[in-house]
């Protein structure tokens, strides 16, 4: 977009960093690609503590912090109330003046950008990256009742995120969710974007390997990331009974999954890292054998698509968005989400592959990531920022 004048593109947001979740990530990386190309970039986000709202200038942007408070039933989620959202998004927007408005959710930040883009007739963009059914864990209230608040959840995203100028989401499954269940029928599939360059061998590196086969699994530890099935899995292995798992992450289920690991008799070859940093991240996928993914509640999966552009093989939850990261046998296998069985079969047999085996795996797994060009998703919205409409951006 040489030539073309700088954009104020104002990205409201539930999370960002220091928060760890694809979404959080993916703002980052829009506001740090926009920066790059010479954008300025503000972000709207809930404060991640206790406290006042508040402005910080970092690299890639202005963070504006809503005050929030946290939630009893999660030990990191941070809500804002209506009326504070409100406000402090009128007065954002009314001093930032954005040409562009590029909300992230529907909830209380969102629902106030929108508000206040559509009085001002800024151009708006929204972006979905989860479904109502995630909040389902964290949520004390019977099944009947959360199918009740997801069916409400889905009807307020289709009024909110219907007064988009343009609605996107990460995948094609996605995309369809919310034309079936939020009723928005011009949905854009896509991709979050992956810069594969990011976990590949530079020339002349070698990858530290581990003593044993590895299994690497990377993300929250969350009910619905199902990490206690890979856990059990693990327990059942066969070809590869010396194998050990490797978690990357924190969250809420860390102490519970620890007691499955004891239970299962494999405390001593699960090792828990927590939160690691990039380059440590990048490491982690280097050095395991084998990706697995079990979570059920998947819209895209940043992580896997990080893993494939490392060239690892990976085993993965045959639900929501995975099947569209593997193709079975050739870069991966998908197994039956909950059934550690099935899960082991397929671990075992990437790991009772020779390194030639696994190594054309990986190949084929890196051809798949290069599809979800970063740098390709960046461009498309630069281009919905600048006025394109679906009609210009269909394939």
């Amino acid at each position: 977009m040489s030539g073309e004048k700088p954009l104020r593109i104002l990205i409201a947001a539930d999370t960002y960093p220091p928060d760890v979740n694809g979404a959080a990530v993916f703002c980052y990386r829009l506001a740090t690609a926009m920066h790059a190309r010479g954008h300025e970039v503000h972000i709207v986000a809930a404060r991640n503590c206790s406290g006042p709202s508040t402005v910080d200038v970092q690299a890639e942007a202005t963070v504006h912090r809503v005050a929030s408070h946290s939630v009893p039933t999660h030990e990191s989620l941070r809500i804002c109330l209506p009326w504070r959202a409100k406000k402090d998004m009128a007065r954002i927007i009314e001093a930032v003046r954005p040409d562009v408005v590029h909300v992230q959710c529907h909830y209380m930040i969102g629902q106030a950008a929108v508000n206040e883009a559509r009085k001002r007739g800024i151009r708006l963009v929204a972006t979905n990256h989860f479904m109502p059914e995630n909040l389902d864990p964290f949520l004390p209230f019977p099944k009947w009742f959360k199918r009740i608040v997801a069916k409400n959840s889905w009807r307020d995203m289709g009024k909110i995120m219907g007064r988009a100028d343009v609605v996107t989401t990460p995948t094609p499954l996605a995309a369809e969710a919310m034309r079936s269940n939020a009723n928005l029928t011009q949905v854009l599939a896509l991709s979050n974007g992956i810069d594969s360059a990011q976990y590949e061998l530079s020339p002349g590196e070698r990858a530290a390997r581990r003593e044993h086969p590895t299994i690497l699994c990377v993300g929250r530890l969350a009910v619905e990331k199902n990490i206690d099935v890979l856990i059990d899995a693990l327990a059942r292995m066969k070809s590869a009974p010396e194998a050990h798992l490797e978690v990357i992450g924190g969250g809420e289920q860390r102490g519970h999954l620890e007691e499955c690991a004891v239970a299962a008799g494999v405390a001593d070859r699960v090792h828990f890292r927590g939160h690691v940093d990039d380059a440590e991240l990048r490491s982690a996928y280097l050095a395991a054998d084998v990706f697995c993914q079990p979570g059920t509640a998947e819209l895209q999966s940043l992580v896997t698509l990080e893993a494939l552009s490392a060239s690892r093989p990976v085993v993965l939850a045959d639900a929501m968005a995975l099947p569209h990261l593997v193709d079975d046998g050739v870069n991966g296998y998908l197994f039956e989400p909950g059934d550690a069985a099935d899960l082991a079969a397929k671990l075992d047999r990437v790991l009772a592959l020779d390194e030639d085996g696994r190594a054309r795996m990986g190949e084929a797994g890196h051809l798949k990531a290069a599809k979800h060009s970063q740098d390709k998703t960046m461009g498309t919205f630069e281009a919905i920022y600048r006025g394109a409409g679906l009609d210009e951006l269909a394939p």
